[in-house]
């Protein structure tokens, strides 16, 4: 940003610390660390688990895969806001739309595949508000409710009509769902088109191993809570 020295400034007048730029393979482990709290204390602590935690976000999607710490990680440059504002001009999203969309996300998982093996996981967790948003659609609450959202395991083909079913909306139907947050109005059919290409991508990788995921967890904790987590105590196997 062309003010990058105003708001640092500002952050240490205000609070008293200085700005820490984080890289994609950090970020990604916080979020691997906070989304794991939304698991039963059995299920985190499984080392036959392999979890892999998909962090979909305004400007990148971050994929980790480990047990009880990350063994691999990827952040692509594909999220819901960047991707809306590359292929995105009409309402709703037409099939083109939708189709250049999914193609520059395969394209990505074709290379985050090289780094995280997902054919290897045997539990899939989502996070972040793009899913958290299509997990309240799924339910269909009546309200956003995080301690319904929080641990909700639903099964994939669940998952992905949900998000067909988003992804198809006028901004006018998605801004009258009664759980959507107004500032994700205008991007949440992009973050739909983009959610359910990852996580058929999963499912068609793990079928592929002899292992079909069957669910998918969505979990409301994730980076913010890895930050806290890693301020207090360290991480597991340390």
């Amino acid at each position: 940003a062309a003010n990058r020295d105003e708001f640092a400034d500002a952050v240490q007048n205000i609070l008293g610390a200085p700005v820490e730029v984080i890289s994609g393979t950090e970020e990604a482990a916080l979020s691997y660390r906070g989304a794991l709290t939304a698991l039963a204390p059995a299920d985190a602590d499984d080392l036959s688990v392999r979890h892999l935690v998909v962090d979909l976000g305004g400007g990148s999607t971050e994929l980790v895969l480990g047990t009880q710490s990350p063994d691999a990680a990827f952040s692509m440059d594909v999220g819901c806001v960047r991707l809306t504002e590359r292929h995105v001009h009409g309402d709703p999203l037409s099939d083109g739309e939708i189709a250049s969309i999914r193609r520059d996300v395969a394209t990505a998982l074709d290379t985050a595949s090289t780094a995280v093996d997902i054919a290897a996981a045997t539990d899939l967790i989502g996070v972040a508000g793009t899913v958290t948003t299509i997990t309240a659609h799924a339910l269909r609450l009546s309200f956003y409710d995080p301690l319904a959202i929080n641990g909700a395991r639903l099964p994939i083909a669940d998952m992905l009509r949900a998000c067909d079913e988003i992804s198809r909306m006028t901004r006018s139907d998605r801004g009258a769902l009664p759980f959507m947050h107004p500032g994700r109005v205008d991007v949440i059919q992009t973050g739909a088109v983009i959610w359910s290409t990852i996580v058929q991508r999963i499912a068609d990788a793990t079928a592929a191993a002899g292992a079909p995921l069957a669910v998918v967890t969505t979990s409301e904790h994730d980076i913010l809570d890895g930050v806290a987590l890693s301020l207090v105590l360290p991480p597991a196997g340390t």
